[in-house]
Parts: structure tokens; C-alpha cells; sequence
């Protein structure tokens, strides 16, 4: 039956372009866009996983970053802990110099107050972002430093940030407060060289930090300084360059450490990336094909639309004479 009000093949051919129209539209939205899972509504499980792990990443790159700060801190006083033990090494050279009978002790000294000099500019020189291992002069302890180490999510989703600490006791050099938080300001007792029948034991620090007259327990020489004496401050100097090398040690271990977290974090950033990409990217070969087959498919959809419509002018014909 040919009917003038409903044109059954014009309405079907019309769904069907509605229908390629619509699979045009999302696909040209995956091309545009690269993404074949863009809203919740394209795939609402994938499309959380998604979002949740591209928040875990932004987390990542400020992990990342901090990272790059504690390393920072730490190559710092690393370095400069590096340059006290050179200088320590030094200070006993001229200690072991100044026991050789007839030296001139009072050049030496000399040359060690330069040295201590030199230690104390290192001491408050090795600063970074306001932070300083090396040098005290607050009235609390440095304490242990916490450098953000990394961002953890657990198997039931809660999220918790993991650090590196580092105990400044072991790299403190002057403390202009409390002398004994200082590896340089601290006394170190030790066993002299027996004078005669007897043994005694010497306390001996490197640098003084108060007030007043320096003590007789800080080393430093005179013309008179005995040979007894001399022997106590080579053990003192060999302890103190003892904890600065343990120090130092330490200091390069949580470098390490600090590096190979930093490449782990950028590794897990790049896997993360990937594995989002896997996910919700599109397949640009696969969506550019089936963008040219659905434009062909218009074409015939119009083709086919068209012709529907021709079938209703074709009944004019039979009220023509």
C-alpha cells in the first residue's frame, strides 16, 4: 500500500542515518580527542581507574620533586662533609709534624688556626634551601631530617606517604650552643702517652665556640706544649676524622638512596602513564578506518533517504494526465 502520510522507507532509511550519524559523532570524538574512554559514561569501570591513577601520578611528580630537594640537601652536606675531612686529614698532618723535635710549634699553630677557620666556613656555608646539617646555632638540636621518599596506595585504597630520615647528630660539626651535639665542638676523652709510671687521660676539643678565654682542652699549640700532649691530640683529631668519616658514609648511603628512589619514581610514573594509555587511548588505525566506513555509509544513508522520498513524488504521476 502507497501512502501519502506514512513513508515507512523514509522513516527506516532515516534511523539508520540517525544511527551512523551518531557512531560518526563518538568516533570523530576518538579521533579528536585520542581517547576511546574519555567520560564515565564510555566505560565507567575503566574511567575510574583511569582518573584515580592519573591522580597517583600527579602525586608521583610531587614525590618526584621532593626527591630532587632531599638530594639536593643531602649532596650538600655531603660535600661538605667531604671537604672537612680533607681538612681534618690536613690538621693531623701537622699535629703528626708538630712532634718532631725542634719544629717550630708556634707556626704550626698557626696554620691550624687557618685550618679550624676554614672548617667553621664550611660548617655554615653548606646550606641549601635554608637548611643546614653542618652548623647549629639554635638552642634545640637539629634532629632527624624526613625527606619525602614516595607515595603508596595499598590494596583497599588508602594512600600514605613514605620517607627517608637522616639522624644530623651524625653530621653536625659545630653546635655554637651546646658544644657536645658538635663533632668539632665536643670533647673527646683519651688515653695520653704515660709520663713516666703514670697514665693519664686527656680531654681534647678542635674548635671553641664560647665566650671568654679558650680552654686549655682545645687543640692548639704553644712553644711548650708537651710531647704527652701533642700524642693526646693525634688520638683526638683520629676520633674526630673517625665520626666525620662515619658521617660522611651515611651522608652517601642516603645519597644513593635518595637516587635510585628518584629513578624508581620516574620508572613507576612512565609504567603508570603506559598502562593508563592501554586503558582508555584510542586506536587512531582502527577509528581512522571506521571514520571512512561510516562516511561511506552516510553517503548511502542520504543515497537511500533520498530515494524514500522520491516514492511519494512518484504518486503525483497517477493524478497527472
Amino acid at each position: 500500500m502507497s501512502s501519502i502520510l506514512t513513508n515507512t522507507a523514509a522513516m527506516a532509511a532515516l534511523n539508520t542515518l540517525r544511527s551512523i550519524n551518531n557512531n560518526m559523532e563518538m568516533t570523530q570524538a576518538r579521533v579528536s580527542s585520542g581517547l576511546r574512554v574519555q567520560t564515565a559514561s564510555d566505560n565507567a569501570a575503566y574511567w575510574s581507574i583511569a582518573t584515580t591513577m592519573r591522580s597517583d601520578n600527579k602525586a608521583l611528580s610531587a614525590v618526584q620533586d621532593a626527591i630532587g630537594l632531599g638530594a639536593a640537601k643531602t649532596d650538600t652536606a655531603y660535600t661538605a662533609l667531604e671537604s672537612s675531612v680533607d681538612v681534618m686529614t690536613e690538621i693531623k698532618k701537622k699535629l703528626v709534624a708538630a712532634r718532631e723535635p725542634g719544629v717550630d710549634k708556634t707556626k704550626i699553630d698557626k696554620e691550624l688556626t687557618e685550618l679550624k677557620s676554614q672548617l667553621k666556613s664550611i660548617s655554615q656555608s653548606a646550606s641549601f634551601s635554608g637548611e643546614n646539617w653542618l652548623y647549629n646555632d639554635q638552642s634545640a638540636a637539629l634532629g632527624i631530617k624526613k625527606m619525602v621518599g614516595s607515595f603508596v596506595r595499598s590494596a583497599n585504597g588508602t594512600v600514605s606517604i613514605q620517607t627517608l630520615s637522616f639522624d644530623t647528630s651524625k653530621s653536625v660539626l659545630i653546635d655554637t650552643n651546646t658544644a657536645s651535639r658538635g663533632l668539632l665542638t665536643k670533647d673527646y676523652s683519651v688515653l695520653d702517652q704515660p709520663s713516666g709510671t703514670t697514665t693519664t687521660t686527656g680531654t681534647w676539643s678542635l674548635i671553641y665556640t664560647g665566650t671568654g678565654t679558650t680552654p686549655t682542652t682545645v687543640i692548639a699549640l704553644t712553644s711548650s706544649t708537651s710531647s704527652d700532649s701533642l700524642d693526646g691530640m693525634i688520638k683526638a683529631v683520629e676520633m674526630m676524622l673517625q665520626d666525620l668519616t662515619d658521617g660522611a658514609a651515611t651522608l652517601g648511603a642516603t645519597k644513593t638512596r635518595l637516587d635510585m628512589q628518584g629513578e624508581f619514581v620516574t620508572d613507576l610514573i612512565g609504567t603508570i602513564d603506559k598502562g593508563v594509555g592501554r586503558l582508555v587511548d584510542a586506536d587512531m588505525n582502527e577509528e581512522s578506518t571506521r571514520l571512512k566506513a561510516l562516511q561511506t555509509q552516510q553517503q548511502l544513508g542520504i543515497q537511500s533517504l533520498s530515494i524514500a522520498n522520491s516514492n511519494s513524488e512518484n504518486i503525483l504521476q497517477l493524478f497527472r494526465q
